[in-house]
């Protein structure tokens, strides 16, 4: 593999591509929704979860309030659970090795998008739910046909993803590149995720491109689809500097392993020698694209941001090591392995919500069904 190889513009062979007009249709029992921001921003699950017949579950943080969206969707004729999760990431409610390596060090993600999308998974698994989706407060879906076609393929794919024909919602470093005419594809991701029971086993690391490593099941990349379609909201990738540092960890750990798949190698040749060769060229990649924005005809304030956002990426990468690379994989088939075992020992069948997350440690004061207020 030659150093120009190393990362991919597209991983998009890794998937298959079915035609979603011949696939048989299935129930969505749940839509969970890590929900960030106000009240109006549910409408899309909203309407997805009253058309579907679904549970919607909203794990609400940030500018969510969890009383006002569970009124909100409650109005609306849905049966909605919010779930007030602030804090829970203190309390620990969810414990891995990857977060302790992290803890005190730059690398330290103070991000509850894991947290709110690994509660849902262990309240799928508790209640009995078979076949859930992952929907972000920013995505608008333009045929909800697409998601009951996406839950008919969970028999033979563990995860369909949507296709996204937005805002490409890459990384601040992949985005630079498709900005300065490098070609760049994007992937499927928990932003649009439909994930059967045989997915439940997987979770989803505290690091940017969680959803990526979540789509693998510690050999390669777990069989996923991709199908119908899902629109990104815009957003500024550019307009804060943190954006690219915090990513620059994830993104390098989520590239170079899938590279490897891409090229029909296996996670376990992802040793010190290969990080070795990676790294390098990750920051070689960053350096030329600085260098096509400086020449590019860019607006100037735009060009300004986007090489501030880039040389804090390559700042950030240049304390990445090889061995932390390593160790990160490997405490992450370690967290693998212990939360297989614990979906393993809670999967039930018709339990309640409330009963779920009773057994979670849940408090029923963090938890709101709607409620004859003002929004």
């Amino acid at each position: 593999m030659s150093e120009d190889e190393r990362q991919h513009p597209s991983h998009q062979g890794l998937l298959t591509h079915p035609d979603g007009n011949s696939a048989l249709r299935a129930k969505l029992d749940a839509i969970i929704v890590p929900n960030g921001r106000t009240s109006p921003y549910l409408r899309q699950a909203i309407d997805a979860a009253r058309q579907l017949d679904a549970h919607l579950l909203l794990l609400c943080s940030l500018r969510a309030d969890a009383t006002r969206a569970a009124a909100y969707a409650s109005r609306a004729g849905v049966r909605v659970t919010a779930i007030d999760v602030r804090g829970l990431a203190e309390w620990g409610i969810f414990k891995f090795d990857t977060d302790r390596l992290l803890q005190s060090t730059r690398f330290r993600r103070n991000v509850d998008t894991s947290l709110k999308r690994n509660l849902g998974l262990s309240v799928a698994a508790l209640t009995g739910w078979r076949r859930i989706l992952f929907l972000d407060d920013d995505i608008v879906l333009p045929d909800l046909d697409d998601l009951e076609a996406a839950a008919g393929m969970l028999g033979q794919h563990s995860v369909v993803g949507l296709r996204n024909g937005g805002m490409p919602d890459n990384s601040v470093v992949c985005h630079a590149l498709r900005d300065v005419g490098v070609a760049q594809a994007t992937f499927i991701g928990g932003g649009a995720l439909v994930v059967g029971e045989a997915a439940f086993d997987s979770f989803f690391p505290n690091i940017y491109n969680e959803d990526w490593f979540f789509l693998l099941d510690g050999v390669g990349l777990r069989r996923s689809a991709a199908m119908g379609l899902a629109i990104q909201q815009p957003y500024d990738p550019y307009r804060d500097a943190r954006r690219a540092r915090g990513e620059e960890l994830g993104d390098t750990l989520a590239e170079g392993v899938f590279g490897l798949l891409d090229s029909g190698f296996a996670l376990s040749d992802a040793d010190e020698k290969y990080w070795s060769a990676f790294l390098p060229s990750r920051r070689r990649i960053i350096r030329r694209t600085i260098e096509r924005v400086e020449s590019s005809a860019i607006e100037p304030a735009q060009k300004e941001r986007m090489i501030v956002a880039l040389k804090a990426a390559i700042g950030r990468s240049h304390l990445i090591t090889p061995e932390l690379c390593v160790g990160y994989l490997r405490a992450w088939q370690d967290d693998s392995d212990r939360w297989r075992d614990d979906m393993l020992g809670s999967r039930r069948d018709g339990s309640s919500v409330d009963a779920a997350l009773e057994s979670l440690g849940i408090d029923h004061t963090r938890v709101h069904r709607g409620a004859a207020i003002g929004v």
